[in-house]
């Protein structure tokens, strides 16, 4: 088994993003919207929190209802001190996602997740960063499972737009063994604990768990040695965090190019 971790790679290009953070002459601030009821999101929020503080970027968390989501986000959008703005998901309401995401201005949405973000979505950018750091080729058939809109979605759109062959499984795919078994990659991000059994995979697969918290991979796929498989924690989750400050970081040289008024 070859392991695909993030944690080496993460914290070198953290030390990157500290030095472009210094030679700013002013550090970006980041705004990370949740909704009352995300308590889950905690964890996400530390890790991001903690992550700023040590490049030296701001980050300001807001904890909003369904009816001030809106209006914070207007705020947000009109405040020049404000480089970049999250929405820590899932929120209340699949209409209240789509409404949020796409309130967002465009050049301010560093996760790449409204429909006109100049931006890569963080988590495909960190699979796609991870692979190339290990040396690791897309090819081949490939599995997408698990199409929310935060993670498979965007990835498998990504994948499609590099030109690759990509077959997506979602809650409605009737048989999601045979589709894994019969691609050379997958790529799991379903948020359902061990979904992926052994059996299911074949050998030689470049196994990618892209969901959170906790494993995708039954504990079977890995003590084999014949995949190779990215850990969790510590593959997809530490690269995630570094695209989205990648794409702060483009954001406020952007900005800090735009001339003055």
């Amino acid at each position: 088994m070859k392991l695909l971790s993030g944690r080496d790679i993460a914290l070198f290009i953290k030390e990157r993003h500290a030095l472009t953070v210094a030679g700013l002459s002013v550090p970006p601030k980041l705004a990370i919207i949740r909704s009352a009821d995300n308590e889950a999101a905690e964890r996400y929020l530390r890790a991001k929190s903690a992550y700023g503080h040590d490049i030296g970027a701001q980050v300001d968390t807001y904890v909003e209802s369904a009816g001030t989501m809106l209006d914070r986000i207007a705020a947000l959008n009109a405040d020049p001190s404000v480089t970049g703005i999250i929405i820590q998901l899932p929120v209340t309401t699949p209409e209240l996602t789509d409404a949020a995401l796409a309130a967002v201005a465009p050049a301010k949405d560093v996760d790449g997740l409204g429909p006109n973000s100049p931006y890569e979505a963080g988590t495909p950018k960190a699979v796609l960063w991870l692979l190339a750091a290990h040396n690791v080729d897309i090819a081949g058939r490939i599995a997408v499972v698990g199409q929310g809109r935060l993670i498979g979605r965007p990835l498998a759109d990504r994948l499609e737009a590099a030109g690759h062959h990509v077959t997506r499984c979602d809650i409605h795919t009737p048989d999601v063994g045979a589709v894994t078994r019969a691609s050379h990659m997958v790529f799991s991000a379903t948020g359902q604990p061990h979904l992926i059994k052994s059996q299911m995979i074949m050998p030689g697969t470049v196994c990618v768990d892209a969901g959170s918290p906790a494993p995708e991979f039954d504990p079977a796929v890995y003590q084999r040695d014949d995949v190779i498989i990215t850990p969790n924690p510590g593959g997809v989750g530490p690269m995630t965090v570094v695209s989205l400050f990648d794409n702060l970081l483009i954001a406020a040289q952007q900005a800090a190019a735009q001339p003055r008024r």
